[in-house]
């Protein structure tokens, strides 16, 4: 019987979260003043003199910035991040570079290889399909010749066989493209393709800030 291990689910979508919150503060500071803001900026300009003359609640509103995950750098179509604490926890993430097929409907997709060093982890490897599949279903990835069985859980997916994590790794560092094939909970195929390009380099920097 096949154990699903609890704590890669909580991690999948610890990581999700913690990525949602860094993509939507780029986005944020990178996106420019409306016209409509000028209440938003009078209220940050209170709120900033409020901070100034209380340190206190200044430390206090920064402590939730604190609980995101840092991006540690952009290698290639890989993106290596770190969540901050005593227990932190380093990813390289990456999304597909094409879906098939693609008007189908279907939230975002990932490929996460994750280091916990308080746990003893390295290497392992979640994927987040971006819809419901059927659970314990069979899906596949495959990496030029080499063809790695996945198995199934809402939508996400991991690889059946745990011991075979460090060889899908080795193939992914010389391989090209990843592709995942799965079918959705209603019987309809999807194939995303994952460029490989910065893999290594991201993994490097996993495993350096979490040995």
């Amino acid at each position: 019987m096949i154990s699903f291990a609890p704590h890669r689910a909580r991690f999948l979508l610890l990581g999700l979260l913690l990525l949602t919150g860094v993509l939507a503060a780029e986005t944020a500071s990178a996106a420019p003043a409306k016209d409509g803001s000028t209440k938003a900026a009078k209220e940050e300009a209170a709120n900033d003199k409020k901070k100034a003359k209380n340190p206190k609640a200044a430390k206090a509103d920064a402590k939730p910035e604190q609980s995101k995950s840092a991006s540690m750098g952009q290698f290639g179509d890989w993106g290596a991040y770190q969540t901050p604490g005593k227990q932190k926890t380093c990813y390289a993430l990456a999304q597909p570079k094409t879906r098939e097929p693609d008007k189908l409907k279907r939230d975002a997709a990932y490929v996460f290889i994750s280091y916990r060093p308080a746990e003893n982890v390295k290497n392992e490897i979640s994927i987040i399909m971006g819809f419901a599949m059927k659970d314990g279903g069979d899906a596949q990835a495959m990496i030029g010749d080499a063809e790695f069985g996945l198995i199934a859980k809402g939508a996400n997916a991991w690889i059946k066989n745990p011991a075979e994590e460090s060889h899908f790794i080795d193939a992914m560092k010389k391989g090209s493209k990843l592709v995942v094939k799965a079918a959705s909970s209603k019987g309809k195929l999807s194939t995303d393709t994952y460029s490989l390009a910065g893999l290594s380099q991201a993994l490097d920097k996993v495993r350096k800030e979490c040995p």
